[in-house]
């Protein structure tokens, strides 16, 4: 209700129209395409700067409204006793849930409890499972035994199966998948899926058991549509199994769910957990069922992590937090910061807690079902999404399935293109990762994790069947492994590769440019020795000297570098400087500056990675 005293913030101002603001963009423009501002997913997906909203359009049926997400913690210390340490405490301080990880499994990420009946009842040890807490087990085909040690061990304390909320995850396809290999046909895995299956239901557990498992895709480096229609693929595969095994398929209904992993592009991740709904739907649909809400479980994305300066994989999880529990996620573990370093200690781990503690309690993030329906960006990236997955979906059905389309690498080779040219954008550093690829610290603190001796299990079987396999990746890596290279020198000679940082002019001249070449050797782990501005070529070559270096940047404007660049080089070559970078692109001067003995240019859009491997062959 409003009052004669209060103001109106809209009625002084003329509604605005999408034509409206096409036309002052186009002014803008002045004659550009307005292309220019249309930018492409990895699948090529349109996403348009603008949209109209979108009318008519229907809330995505998934958590109920008000229904927070679960709040999943993840527990893998392979000592039992220290996991069952962390359960407890994360149960008692905000989590609803545990993701407990065996070693072996695809996101287990080198670390994992062992597949024991003991461990398995010294880590549940005082979690009361018929409480209302959410269980998942992340388990490969070499701890598959898990999931019966967690049946047992709930039967053993007289608990009633029905009570306990358990997702069994049981994955064959998802560990093929990484691996590249089976011991096994789809015919024989089948079988032993559906047997265990049968078995758990049988002892009166509600499911769901079998996991299609979207993070094997992402986790590769794949894209979100070849992320969802494996996950279609594979729910399906289970489907058909669990029905040809004698099961109706209304029961075998509930007895699939989900994962995807949610990064931090905001947008993306939304709409792909929207769309994995309505996927979902339809193929309930065509199978004569009643939709029922598919119970979509969610990990932060390890591709996305970094090694450096991980304190900002703390924002990175905060917006794929947001963005999955918006999408309808049914419950979320969030990777701690660390996780790419080794196992989290206990403030990395309190961290991924309270990152959904502060979104649900504070941020009521839960209190809307479907906030997104409507807005027409977000509607139309999930229509496209869920055109685009549907349509690989039916690729992968016409090769025969999930398991026929990893025999004949249908899946692998679109990952791995979908993968190479996602490593092209970060080595060229137009996908840039806060800390690894742009803005390094090369005096960050070592970051505290655990020391703990991993679960090694004996290989699964022989390799009977191969083809490509889809193993996890992380972006940062690449620029990560200089900068080990870099710790590495200064440890064993006490000093990293250095380069010497030519400025010409005065401040205002080089500032922009020194700042730029700095974060792009220090990316590499070449230190970068700043200057005052130099005018006096001797001067320049004198200050070279003394530094003690062997290469050299010159930093400046192109008008400073029409100037005096050639002279600069030649000095500085003069003086002993074994290979001479210059920051920005050369234009029509690159011969006389390469005359002068300019050897390399580094700008925007180059191949920093390249470039950077290259220095070190020459300073080694």
């Amino acid at each position: 209700m409003t009052t004669q005293n209060e103001l109106k913030l809209a009625a002084d101002f003329a509604p605005a129209s999408y034509d409206d603001w096409r036309k002052l963009v186009d002014g803008v423009l002045k004659g550009a395409p307005f292309e220019k501002l249309v930018s492409k997913t990895s699948d090529g997906l349109k996403i348009e700067p603008i949209y109209r909203r979108a009318k008519g359009a229907a809330p995505v049926a998934g958590r109920a409204a008000a229904a927070p997400w679960q709040i999943i913690q993840r527990v893998d210390h392979p000592n039992a006793k220290a996991a069952n340490m962390q359960a407890l405490h994360d149960l008692e301080n905000g989590a609803t849930g545990l993701a407990l990880v065996f070693v072996g499994a695809n996101a287990a990420h080198g670390v994992g409890m062992e597949p024991t009946a003991e461990v398995v009842e010294q880590v549940l040890d005082g979690v009361f499972l018929d409480a209302g807490i959410s269980v998942e087990l992340q388990i490969g085909p070499q701890s598959r035994m898990a999931a019966i040690h967690v049946a047992e061990y709930i039967k053993r304390r007289g608990l009633d199966p029905a009570a306990c909320d358990i997702r069994f995850g049981l994955d064959p396809l998802g560990a093929c998948s990484s691996w590249g290999r089976s011991p096994f046909s789809w015919a024989e895995i089948a079988p032993a899926l559906t047997n265990a299956i049968k078995g758990l239901a049988g002892m009166g557990f509600k499911g769901p058991f079998a996991a299609a498992d979207g993070r094997v895709i992402h986790n590769a480096g794949g894209s979100e549509v070849q992320e969802l229609a494996f996950v279609l693929a594979c729910g399906v595969a289970c489907l058909r199994a669990i029905e040809a095994s004698g099961v109706s398929l209304e029961d075998a209904q509930g007895m699939v769910y989900a994962r995807l992993a949610a990064d931090a592009d905001e947008f993306l991740t939304l709409a792909k957990f929207r769309a994995l709904r309505l996927l979902w739907a339809r193929i309930e649909q065509a199978c004569g069922l009643t939709p029922k809400p598919l119970f979509i479980a969610a990990d932060t994305a390890w591709r996305m992590l970094t090694q450096r300066d991980p304190y900002v994989n703390m924002l990175r999880a905060t917006m794929a937090t947001f963005s999955a529990g918006l999408g309808g996620a049914n419950a979320i573990t969030v990777l701690p910061h660390t996780l790419a370093l080794g196992l989290p200690d206990p403030f990395a781990r309190r961290a991924a807690r309270n990152t959904q503690l502060v979104l649900l309690e504070e941020s009521n993030l839960a209190k809307v079902s479907d906030p997104a329906a409507g807005s027409g960006g977000i509607e139309t990236l999930t229509r496209q999404l869920c055109e685009a997955a549907w349509s690989l979906f039916q690729e992968i059905e016409k090769a025969g399935g999930l398991f026929a389309s990893l025999e004949q690498n249908l899946i692998q080779q679109k990952v791995a293109a979908t993968r190479a040219v996602r490593e092209s954008n970060i080595a060229k550093r137009r996908e840039v990762l806060t800390g690894a690829s742009e803005f390094p610290n090369l005096h960050e603190a070592d970051v505290a994790v655990l020391d703990a001796r991993p679960v090694v299990l004996p290989p699964y079987g022989e390799a009977k069947i191969k083809f490509d396999g889809m193993p996890p990746m992380r972006l940062a890596a690449p620029f990560e492994a200089l900068r080990d290279k870099s710790d590495s020198r200064l440890k064993s000679v006490g000093a990293r590769p250095k380069i010497f940082l030519a400025n010409l002019g005065t401040a205002a001249d080089f500032t922009a440019r020194a700042a730029f070449a700095k974060s792009f050797f220090e990316t590499g782990g070449i230190e970068a020795v700043d200057t005052e501005g130099f005018a006096d070529p001797a001067a320049l070559a004198a200050a070279f000297k003394a530094s003690g270096t062997a290469t050299v940047c010159l930093c400046s404007s192109d008008k400073v570098y029409a100037e005096r660049a050639v002279a600069a080089a030649k000095a500085l070559q003069a003086a002993g400087a074994k290979h001479i970078y210059l920051a920005g692109r050369p234009g029509e001067h690159e011969a006389a500056l390469r005359d002068a003995g300019v050897g390399d240019f580094i700008f925007a859009g180059g191949d920093a990675l390249a470039m950077l491997r290259d220095a070190w062959q020459r300073m080694e």
